[in-house]
């Protein structure tokens, strides 16, 4: 398991991809949309963040560790904790969100690259 991404809801998606990669040097890495939230990855050499637009925003953050096999994350942490998903995206990606034991939200992902699909990360850092 490694540490996949840090994600951070926010209300104004361009505003926030400004002040990132303008007054933080990170790039601008890809953008999706996902159950009507707009979502944008912003990544350096060393980490990666994500950022979901939700109108309604309460600010939350959460963590988001990359595993080999989702199914056994889901089994291991039984299903009854799971706060979201799991889903399927069309690019590649099945995550899953758990609620930690003091509420918070933790994220686990696994990515298998489809035969259509192109790789979604080209950090150049």
């Amino acid at each position: 398991m490694r540490l996949h991404h840090i994600g951070l809801e926010v209300t104004n998606l361009e505003e926030s991809i400004n002040f990132y990669t303008d007054l933080l040097g990170l790039e601008l890495e890809s953008r999706l949309s996902f159950l009507g939230e707009k979502i944008a990855f912003l990544a350096s050499r060393h980490f990666r963040l994500e950022l979901v637009c939700h109108p309604h925003s309460t600010n939350s953050v959460h963590i988001c560790f990359e595993v080999p096999d989702l199914q056994q994350v889901i089994k291991t942490l039984e299903s009854n904790q799971i706060a979201e998903g799991p889903y399927k995206l069309d690019n590649g990606w099945e995550t899953v969100f758990f609620e930690g034991p003091n509420h918070e939200m933790i994220e686990f992902y696994r990515y298998h690259l489809p035969a259509k699909h192109a790789p979604v990360f080209n950090i150049r850092n």
